[in-house]
């Protein structure tokens, strides 16, 4: 049901299939694996990692998809937090964020 309300609207469910997506606390912060998964995806998974950590804390996102090294510096712009990384790696973006309030 879900699949055909989207289709209706225009346009194939773009959400991600295959890769898995995990987190865990990592040195220095906390890391997201979006690595497989295409917009939205990462975005999501950051904001949820995000809403369960603290502000000052380091959130480290690593994704496939080309276009979250635009959509998840902007995630970040629009919810008060930092950038202070990001990078591509072979064909994996890294993405950096310190929380804010």
């Amino acid at each position: 049901m879900r699949r055909a309300a989207r289709r209706r609207r225009g346009g194939p469910c773009r959400c991600g299939r295959g890769g898995s997506v995990s987190g865990g606390p990592v040195s220095g912060g906390y890391e997201v694996d979006a690595r497989g998964l295409r917009c939205p995806a990462p975005v999501l998974r950051a904001a949820v990692a995000a809403r369960a950590l603290p502000p000052g804390a380091v959130l480290r996102v690593l994704a496939t998809d080309p276009a979250a090294s635009v959509d998840l510096p902007a995630w970040a712009r629009m919810r008060g937090h930092t950038v202070t990384a990001n990078e591509r790696s072979d064909d994996v973006v890294v993405v950096t964020v310190r929380l804010g309030g």
